[in-house]
């Protein structure tokens, strides 16, 4: 990869983050706006990375439940083109083993919100089973402890089903 095609994906994840901090501060119409703008640029068949983490958040955006799964769906596909046989030593694909157990656990919520509880359990399982490349040691962000604890809580709440 070129110095120039490495700077301009960096420029696309900026791109993202910048739409996340809206996000995260409550601006859920213009995230969804910036997310789509985006997503309308790199396409179906952009960067699968790019994809992943723009779906993943996109769907964090959306009022309609089969909207927000879609978008989920859509996330983890992106990742699993990254995770097959051969992309071992893809740039990304650690980083897509480190989002893994976040992608399932949303696509496990989606489907509680659905009310399709054996769907949930499919999916929160195979966040726990992912869970493993998490720290756990307290030396990362409390990324890997928030997952662990998400991945208990919505264990509990599926209990009620």
């Amino acid at each position: 990869m070129t110095e120039q095609q490495e700077a301009s994906q960096d420029v696309v994840m900026t791109r993202i983050g910048q739409a996340v901090m809206l996000l995260h501060g409550g601006d859920r119409e213009e995230a969804r706006n910036r997310f789509g703008a985006l997503w309308a640029e790199i396409g179906e068949g952009g960067d699968a990375w790019h994809r992943c983490t723009l779906a993943h958040y996109m769907a964090d955006t959306q009022d309609d439940p089969g909207d927000e799964l879609a978008w989920d769906l859509r996330a983890l596909t992106a990742a699993q083109t990254l995770t097959g046989e051969g992309m071992a030593g893809h740039r990304d694909a650690l980083a897509v083993r480190a989002f893994r157990p976040s992608l399932h656990l949303n696509l496990a919520a989606d489907y509680v919100k659905l009310e399709r509880p054996a769907a949930a359990r499919i999916h929160l399982d195979r966040a726990r089973q992912a869970s493993g490349v998490l720290a756990d040691d307290g030396m990362d962000d409390g990324y890997g402890g928030g997952v662990r604890a998400a991945i208990e809580r919505l264990e509990r709440r599926l209990r009620e089903f």
